[in-house]
């Protein structure tokens, strides 16, 4: 059976997901839900799509998600920056389910293709994943969102209930990164290094977890955690150089650990901290952790042994002494 134009697949597989055709321009979506053109845009862009236009781009769950914002914003709850900064927030963090959750699925498509329940098409096979798949997947991202959020309200309250300002906290921040990402990469198939990322993201992500800590972002060849414990975030550090870099076939990894005062802002983390775990990789050795001394101070010394390293010139923070730290 011929497959059809990729055009063609792309809009049957749109209406599959979405349920209906767009048929509101902006000036439209704007009249229907009582905020200007521009204001419209605004919220278009933040969920991270292309502008359209005076096209009939938006369909009518467009007017009702818009329509929601605007209620909240009309009864006092939200001001339309914070309105726009929280559809960013979801726009970014479903921009990036979304990617994972097709590179996932597509496998699975190709072997429904190969199978007895095959329709002839991909086009096909996934419309019929998604037909079973969503209303599952949409109730767990519910859960999920629900447990998230009272995760953070707890954590929030714990690290700054008797703070000023909740938008910061002292914390350990880690940063794990594989030792010559670029030459091993330059070296396997696309596949593979695939799979590694995949592999090394996962492995790393359960270990941050497992010591109550919290990943903020992957990047590729790198990972980078928080936890409010810093015995907790040398256990993180130990436990994924346990799973990566001491199983014969992963690469190497090194992992830098920094304390102090961060500002959390959108489900990141900035501040010298962050900046100084990622430089204090470049100077550990393979599967090895090194910390800087606010680590070292908060470590207890019946517990952990450290060793101050020769002082060195570290990129944006001058002349600094690493040190090195194991278990007692």
């Amino acid at each position: 059976m011929t497959e059809p134009d990729q055009e063609g697949v792309s809009d049957e597989l749109e209406r599959a997901i979405l349920g209906e055709d767009p048929v509101f321009d902006a000036r439209q979506v704007a009249a229907e839900t009582g905020i200007t053109i521009e204001e419209a845009r605004r919220l278009w862009r933040a969920l991270g799509f292309p502008e359209h236009g005076m096209e009939a781009a938006y369909n009518r769950a467009d007017v009702e998600a818009v329509s929601t914002l605007t209620r909240q914003v009309a009864s006092g709850l939200l001001d339309f920056d914070t309105a726009v900064n929280l559809t960013r927030a979801v726009g970014q963090t479903m921009a990036r389910l979304a990617d994972w959750e097709v590179a996932t699925l597509l496998h699975r498509v190709e072997e429904l293709e190969r199978g007895d329940q095959a329709t002839g098409s991909r086009t096909g096979s996934a419309k019929r994943m998604l037909e079973d798949l969503n209303e599952p997947f949409e109730q767990l991202l519910l859960y999920a969102w629900r447990r998230h959020l009272a995760a953070a309200v707890a954590r929030i309250e714990a690290l700054g209930a008797n703070e000023e300002d909740l938008h910061t906290a002292e914390l350990t921040v880690g940063f794990a990164d594989i030792v010559s990402f670029t030459a091993l990469s330059n070296s396997i198939s696309e596949d593979r290094i695939g799979d590694l990322v995949e592999l090394f993201e996962s492995r790393c992500a359960d270990v941050v977890a497992a010591q109550r800590g919290r990943v903020i972002k992957t990047i590729g060849d790198s990972v980078l955690f928080v936890n409010d414990d810093p015995i907790r975030a040398y256990d993180t550090a130990e436990g994924i150089i346990n799973v990566i870099g001491r199983d014969p076939r992963m690469p190497d990894v090194r992992v830098g650990l920094a304390s102090g005062l961060v500002v959390m802002r959108l489900g990141d983390v900035f501040g010298p901290p962050v900046n100084l775990a990622a430089r204090l990789t470049a100077v550990a050795r393979r599967n090895r952790v090194i910390i800087d001394a606010a680590t070292a101070a908060l470590l207890p010394a019946n517990q952990f042994e450290t060793r101050r390293l020769p002082a060195r010139p570290v990129r944006g923070f001058g002349i600094v002494e690493p040190v090195a730290v194991r278990r007692n």
